[in-house]
């Protein structure tokens, strides 16, 4: 009995030093899962399988328990990073880029290429069509750093 209290005791501290201390599923994830099977596998030779699997029930419902509390209770929300980002990616060519603008592949487009658009080379994708380099292109959508075109039908 030493033994198996032992064992949970170790694998519940290195479950926990996991999530609050070095989140990841790291070291001390791994050794707390090979210690809780170790658990169950003592349990299971010394008691029997009956308790073993009453271990494994009683585990399972001790994480959906405390999954719960914690999906409920402000100590996820504290650990958690409230920052607003306000930045964008979009390079100064990107964001000068407007609806109806014209220019042509630089590369293929298969769906993300390079064009060049009011003299300006630019990241785009093509609205749905493979579309080969030196194409006519017309923007039909700008979202920051995002450049939807489709080919100019002539």
């Amino acid at each position: 009995m030493t033994v198996i209290f032992i064992l949970t005791l170790l694998a519940l501290v290195l479950a926990l030093i996991e999530i609050l201390i070095v989140p990841g599923f790291g070291i001390a994830g791994l050794a707390s899962m090979a210690l809780a099977l170790a658990d169950v596998v003592v349990i299971y030779l010394e008691l029997g399988p009956w308790w073993a699997m009453a271990a494994v029930g009683i585990g399972i419902l001790v994480i959906l328990i405390t999954m719960r509390w914690l999906t409920r209770s402000k100590a996820i929300d504290r650990m958690s990073l409230h920052a607003r980002i306000d930045s964008t990616n979009a390079t100064t060519a990107q964001l000068s880029v407007k609806v109806g603008d014209t220019g042509k592949a630089l590369t293929r487009l298969a769906l993300v290429g390079n064009a060049e658009i009011n003299g300006l080379v630019v990241e785009v994708k093509s609205s749905g069509a493979f579309l080969n380099p030196g194409t006519p292109l017309r923007v039909i959508h700008v979202s920051e750093a995002n450049i939807t075109v489709e080919a100019i039908q002539q």
